[in-house]
């Protein structure tokens, strides 16, 4: 039987049954009646005989609305539905639900649709439902969330506006601030952002929901990768609001994309030295936009202001450590390991007791292990090999630790044990894939860091035949060929790389380092590393790139300009050796001498700076 025809075979049975129920009520019912009551005993009095029997004390009987026809319609859509036919069921049921205006009724016919997959027939279903109950929220909300889901953001801002219209006044910017949310995993974020110009261009002008679209219009923007969109209306909403966060928030994320955003953030902490959240924050993004001696400073401001915050100072004793500062590490990571070995409040009760034996053991041997891998690498800074791997014993790891086993490998290297190292790394247990990856990796930098420049190109050379679609393999690859001198190699590598990943700004900028390093093809040179800048401003050794390369095109206070940015940034000795050549050549080489110095202290074997010392014949 087809589902038409089974469809006006169950409604005939419904009529029949229903007219069949009229027909026969009464008969029913007076059948149904009980049989009298037998004769009561004699009355004691007239008036007991002439007083009615009390009835039995029951429930009040609450009728349904719902008329027969509606009833078997109900039942109808129902057992279409549990027969395997969704459409007739939606059809039926959605009928039902324009013609009683019921809202459950129509929150069960969108359910039906979603079921089905059927998100079209969803929408259609939430849009009658809001025609039939304007004033229903959940309607409204349940249009605007299938829109989203379906990814039709130009039609939410006027399914958006009468929602807008029946909301209280004091709940619109909650009700702005919500749709980012809805649009987060959104595959084409650029549609979004031009599909809610309007309406939050609009909700900006009045004083109620000012705040909540500028806000919502800088996610948008910085989500579609409109970043000096997104910035244009953070200084608004900082300038509008100035006891807000959210901003500063912002502030932060578009740090990366746009320097200039810095200035909303240092503007605050001059004015408000104690919002210790937000220089957190801070110190944190300038870590991780590759600025350590900035973030360093930060968090020494952080250790001062709150000398018990264990925290402040790990990620101190982290960037000293990449700054070269030994002993500085070292004191920022003992004052460390002093507060997280601190002797707690005992526990009192049962709860805090089991807590701590399961929790806190947990959380202070993953606190403590933490700060002896660093305070290890402080240790093998200084040559101290011996207490290095003193500390690194101490540590109560998981087999196979690959950060401990590498710590391990490298001091092996150092002590001139490169064999036993790499034997060390390669006896970890590699099961998955990443894990493989990892190891490779790892290898590979233990034997870069030991100049073995074939040795670790044929271990990525080997990985990317076995991933040739793995980007950042093929990227280390290319660093290698570049060491041995294969150049031509090298630039077909990362050619791969940018093809493979077209926002991997690494790539542009060791190609067009290297090509302005070996003094060719300079103006192509300075589009690729500005390509980089694109995606990465301020990162400092992509600025010690574009320093390098106008030094190369003859324009030194250019070069100077962003080499200094660059080595305040990140003191690096290869940054190191291109600012004090830069100032050696433009007459300033009593700084240049005292820059080289520096840099020769932080790394005498930097290849880079004894190169440069070389050819200037200077002696730090």
């Amino acid at each position: 039987m087809s589902a038409l025809a089974r469809h006006r075979w169950w409604l005939s049975v419904a009529l029949a049954l229903s007219c069949a129920a009229h027909a026969q009520s009464a008969p029913q019912l007076a059948a149904s009646a009980p049989e009298p009551a037998a004769p009561a005993a004699p009355a004691s009095s007239a008036s007991d005989a002439a007083a009615p029997p009390e009835p039995a004390a029951s429930a009040p009987i609450v009728n349904s609305d719902i008329d027969a026809p509606l009833f078997y319609q109900l039942l109808i859509g129902e057992m279409e539905l549990q027969g395997g036919q969704p459409g007739v069921a939606y059809q039926v049921m959605l009928d039902a639900a324009r013609r009683t205006g019921d809202e459950a009724l129509f929150r069960r016919v969108v359910q039906i649709a979603l079921q089905a997959r059927a998100g079209d027939q969803a929408v259609i279903a939430a849009r009658a439902w809001r025609d039939a109950l304007p004033e229903s929220l959940d309607a409204h909300r349940t249009l605007i969330q299938l829109l989203a889901l379906l990814n039709r953001p130009a039609e939410v801002p006027a399914a958006l506006r009468p929602l807008m219209a029946i909301t209280p006044s004091a709940d619109r910017a909650g009700l702005l601030a919500g749709l980012p949310s809805l649009f987060q995993r959104n595959p084409e974020p650029l549609r979004v952002q031009q599909a809610f110009e309007p309406l939050l261009a609009e909700a900006a002008a009045k004083p109620e929901t000012r705040f909540a679209a500028l806000m919502v219009a800088a996610r948008f923007a910085q989500l579609a990768g409109s970043y000096e969109t997104a910035l244009v209306n953070t200084r608004a909403a900082a300038k509008d609001f100035p006891d807000r966060d959210e901003p500063l928030i912002m502030a932060l994320e578009l740090l990366p994309h746009r320097p200039e955003a810095e200035a909303l953030i240092t503007a605050e902490l001059q004015a408000h030295p104690d919002k210790q959240a937000l220089r957190v924050g801070y110190g944190r993004a300038l870590a991780r936009a590759q600025r350590p001696a900035d973030a360093a400073r930060e968090f020494r401001l952080l250790t001062q202001e709150s000398p018990d915050v264990a925290g402040h100072w790990l990620a101190l004793g982290s960037l000293e450590l990449d700054l070269q500062h030994a002993d500085a590490a070292e004191q920022a990571l003992q004052r460390y390991m002093s507060l997280v070995e601190k002797p707690a409040k005992p526990p009192t009760t049962l709860a805090e007791r089991a807590s701590e034996a399961v929790g806190g053991l947990i959380q202070e041997r993953e606190l403590r292990q933490q700060g002896l891998l660093l305070l290890a690498q402080a240790a093998e800074q200084r040559g101290d090999f011996k207490l290095a791997e003193a500390r690194l014993s101490k540590i109560d790891a998981a087999p196979g630790n690959l950060d401990i086993t590498y710590r391990r490998a490298s001091l092996l290297a150092r002590q001139g044990k490169l064999d036993q190292g790499l034997k060390l790394l390669r006896a970890m247990p590699a099961e998955r894939d990443q894990d493989r990856r990892a190891q490779v990796l790892a290898e590979s930098q233990l034997l870069r860091d030991n100049r073995q420049w074939q040795a670790a190109y044929d271990v990525l050379a080997q990985a990317s035949a076995k991933s040739p679609e793995d980007a950042d393999l093929i990227y280390e690859q290319s660093m290698m060929a570049e060491k041995l001198g294969r150049t031509q190699e090298m630039e077909t590598l990362l050619q791969k790389v940018i093809q493979l990943k077209p926002q991997h700004y690494h790539a542009y900028n060791a190609l067009g380092y290297s090509l302005a390093d070996r003094n060719e093809r300079l103006n192509e040179a300075r589009d690729l590393i500005s390509k980089a800048l694109s995606f990465a401003p301020g990162e400092p050794f992509i600025v010690d790139s574009m320093g390098w390369v106008e030094f190369r095109l003859g324009r030194l206070g250019e070069a100077e300009r962003l080499l200094r940015q660059a080595y305040g940034s990140r003191p690096d000795p290869e940054i190191a050796a291109h600012l004090g050549e830069v100032l050696w050549a433009a007459g300033q080489q009593d700084e240049a001498r005292r820059i080289f110095a520096d840099a020769a202290r932080r790394d005498p074997r930097n290849e880079a700076l004894a190169a440069t010392l070389q050819r200037l014949q200077v002696r730090p």
